[in-house]
């Protein structure tokens, strides 16, 4: 009977870990990329005082113009090995948040004046947000934009995300916009969340991105005057406290049974 106990805690201890993985089966991981504020494919352009905390990269375009006017709090990598990787890393994170099951069709409706909780959502072609889009979740929550073109914000719009738990604003890593093409933030906008883009991002004058990053796959990123903080990106996200209550009971059942075989 012992040797019954034996091979029942050896099963367990290797479903455990698949069980525990199946938990963190949507989140999305930026690998590499996840330190860079700014990375871009072919150029970084730059007019008036930026700000970019984090890493800023170029691959494998070699070209960053008006550097004078930056401050990059992380390393600097143009068209060299680092940012080579980067650049793959986030191809594989594109293709992840794009493959992802959405949740919800938001085609043809603008964010502005929203409120959604963690899902996936998505718009056949382009994305507006016109105002405020709330953003509400436990901490660590998964959202996932998957945009079908372009994604434009109106000036001096904004994102912001809700701890459902206490109802106050604070910042997630795990917001992800996906875009098809390019993605422009107009005028003092107030963004939240990684922007992973096909081709090219626009920041126009004084626009933000708070725990975020603007990530370009083959085409330029154009800064005026911006603040970007990075803040770890495709970080794991939370698992449910059901999933986690599901793990532990589990395992308290299967010790049971092995206590009880071990005795009989």
């Amino acid at each position: 009977m012992r040797s019954h106990a034996v091979r029942w805690l050896a099963l367990w201890s290797l479903l455990l870990p698949l069980l525990v993985l199946s938990a963190y089966a949507d989140s999305i991981s930026l690998g590499s990329a996840s330190g860079y504020a700014v990375l871009a494919g072919s150029t970084v352009t730059n007019t008036g005082s930026t700000v970019l905390t984090g890493s800023l990269g170029v691959s494998p375009g070699c070209a960053l113009t008006g550097a004078g006017t930056m401050t990059v709090s992380g390393t600097t990598n143009l068209c060299n090995a680092a940012a080579a990787k980067a650049q793959k890393d986030l191809t594989a994170a594109y293709i992840q948040a794009q493959s992802l099951k959405s949740t919800g069709t938001l085609t043809g409706k603008d964010l502005g004046g929203m409120t959604l909780t963690t899902g996936v959502y998505s718009f056949a072609t382009s994305a507006q947000l016109t105002g405020t889009l709330t953003l509400e979740g436990k901490p660590g929550a998964l959202f996932v934009f998957q945009i079908g073109s372009t994604l434009t914000t109106g000036s001096a719009s904004s994102v912001i995300f809700i701890n459902s738990l206490t109802g106050k604003p604070m910042t997630d890593p795990n917001i992800f916009w996906q875009v098809g093409s390019s993605a422009t933030l107009g005028t003092s906008t107030a963004f939240e969340g990684n922007i992973l883009a096909l081709t090219s991002i626009t920041l126009n004058t004084s626009a933000s991105i708070t725990c975020g990053s603007a990530l370009a796959r083959n085409g330029a990123v154009t800064l005026q005057g911006n603040t970007i903080t990075s803040c770890g990106g495709g970080t794991t996200a939370v698992p449910e406290p059901g999933t986690l209550v599901l793990l532990g009971s589990g395992l308290i059942t299967i010790a049971g049974v092995a206590r009880r075989r071990m005795r009989s």
